[in-house]
């Protein structure tokens, strides 16, 4: 079984939205298992025991939101050797 991680931030509420419709269309598949994280909550293991990454923010002028930023600021150097 192939592992999905979702990786949302969202203060809205819309990204949050988005990222659990696609949480549910991905559970619907029976060989995938869905695991879905706050930026704020997922760490780097939890991207190492990860096969697959959907990424789920609001675009704030042209960029991602700053939660996701540090998000990948805080993961990317430990993710990447672990």
């Amino acid at each position: 079984m192939k592992t999905l991680l979702i990786v949302w931030h969202s203060r809205t509420g819309g990204a949050q939205a988005m990222a659990q419709a696609a949480a549910a269309a991905a559970q619907a598949l029976a060989e995938v298992a869905v695991r879905s994280l706050p930026a704020a909550e997922a760490r780097p293991d939890d991207l190492s025991s990860a096969d697959g990454y959907l990424f789920v923010c609001p675009e704030n002028l042209a960029a991602m939101s700053g939660a996701m930023k540090e998000f990948f600021d805080r993961t990317y150097t430990l993710a990447s050797i672990g």
